[in-house]
Order: C-alpha cells, then sequence, then structure tokens
C-alpha cells in the first residue's frame, strides 16, 4: 500500500530513538498517520513541524497499518509564523482543531483546501488570515454535519441586518428579532457574512461563535473540551481586543 500526496503537518508525536509518529492532512486521505523515522533528528526536525505543507509518502504493508512516512518541504509554514505569537498561535490552533475533529482516513476535500488558503493567508499578514480562520471553522461544522445558517432571520424571515446566532438553533437572527433576548445571543461579525473589512473585536466575536458550536456538537458529544491551542488563540486575541 502506497500513496504519495500534497499535506499539511497536523501533529507530531515523539516515537522510539528519535522518530515521531505524524498526523497529516490530505485532499484524498484525510487525517492519517505514519511513523517518520528520523523525524526528531537535528536534519528532519524543522520539517516535521505542525502546519508545514510537504509533499508527503505513505508506505505500508497493509491498510490498516500505522505505515512509513517520508516527506519533502513544500512551504515552511511553522518557521515563518514563529516571530509573530499571534499568527503561531493562529497556526497551531488551526492544526490542533482539524487533528482532534476530523475523522481519521475520512476525505474531507473542502476542508484541506481551505486549510492550505488560511495558510497561504497566514504568510501575507496574521490580521488578513484570522478572518479565514474563522470561516474555516465554519466550514469544518458545516461538513461535520453542523453548519451555521445564515441565510436568513430565524424570527422575521428577513435577510437584513443580520447581527446575532442563536446559540441553540445555530441560525441567524436579526438586530429587529433579537429582541429582549439579544443578551443571550453570540454576535455574528460582519465578515461571516462578507460585508466590511474587520478587527479584533470581530475576530474575538467570531471565535466565540464558532468555538460555542465546536465545543457543543463536535468535543461535547465525546465529553471533549476544545484543544488547548485553540483556547490559547482565544486568550490571545481576547487581549487584543480589550
Amino acid at each position: 500500500m502506497e500513496w504519495t500526496a500534497p499535506a499539511i503537518i497536523l501533529d507530531i508525536r515523539p516515537h522510539g530513538e528519535g522518530g515521531v509518529i505524524a498526523t497529516l492532512l490530505t485532499e484524498e486521505h484525510g487525517r492519517h498517520a505514519g511513523l517518520a523515522k528520523g523525524g526528531a533528528s537535528r536534519g528532519q526536525s524543522a520539517l516535521w513541524q505542525p502546519g508545514n505543507l510537504v509533499e508527503a509518502r505513505w508506505v505500508a504493508r497493509l491498510p490498516e497499518q500505522l505505515g512509513a512516512l517520508s516527506a519533502e518541504l513544500v512551504h515552511p509554514a511553522a518557521a515563518l509564523a514563529m516571530e509573530d505569537p499571534l499568527a503561531l498561535a493562529a497556526l497551531r490552533s488551526a492544526c490542533a482543531v482539524a487533528e482532534s475533529a476530523l475523522p481519521e482516513r475520512e476525505a474531507h476535500p473542502r476542508i484541506f483546501h481551505g486549510l492550505v488558503a488560511f495558510i497561504a493567508t497566514l504568510a501575507r499578514g496574521t490580521e488578513l488570515a484570522l478572518p479565514d480562520l474563522v470561516r474555516w471553522e465554519a466550514e469544518l461544522l458545516a461538513d461535520l454535519g453542523y453548519g451555521l445558517d445564515f441565510s436568513a432571520c430565524a424570527v422575521t424571515g428577513s435577510r437584513e441586518d443580520l447581527a446575532f446566532v442563536s446559540p441553540r438553533s445555530a441560525r441567524a437572527v436579526s438586530s429587529a428579532g433579537a429582541g429582549e433576548w439579544r443578551e443571550r445571543l453570540l454576535p455574528l461579525p460582519a465578515f461571516l457574512l462578507g460585508q466590511g473589512p474587520s478587527g479584533p473585536l470581530d475576530w474575538a466575536a467570531g471565535l466565540r461563535l464558532t468555538g460555542h458550536f465546536l465545543a457543543r456538537d463536535v468535543y461535547g458529544v465525546h465529553n471533549r473540551g476544545l484543544p488547548a491551542a485553540r483556547d490559547l488563540l482565544t486568550d490571545r486575541v481576547a487581549g487584543l481586543a480589550a
């Protein structure tokens, strides 16, 4: 059994003497793990870092085996993000969510391409990439069957002035429809509707929105919390917004 494909490194764990078990995300093979011999060595450690884009090769005798991984670096996203704590937090959060939320060896091409696009945007600027990260999390929710509905107000049916999301139904609510319940609703940042620029307050609102449904629908059903890297990103963005 063998395949070669572009991949994103999501996670690495030490294994044996100098090896790592790496988890990758590919378009066709989904979230897929393998053993990279020598992956923790001085010569390879920079390659096997979460967030890096690689050309990966996986080989095994049987499909159910862990298999062996090798790779060539395509884009050193981890090294590029090291100088910006917020960029590094965003990159690690995205990788941690993909690694822990996606089922093993199940193709999710839209999520793969969305994560590649986010990593490419991150190289141009963190302020550009954070809205992409929130949109990517919303796409992940949809791919897993928990899509958010921003098509119209759940109360009035209006498509105008959508400003909130119901934490129960995941449907948008307009300012007029919110009424006395607005304090119990989740703010809907305009960038998720494709409207206007965004800043730290909008990013914080977006992360709170997608984080609520990730915690409830993806992690909560397995009695797990959000990944620590996701919580760290939320704290960093909240600090900027404050």
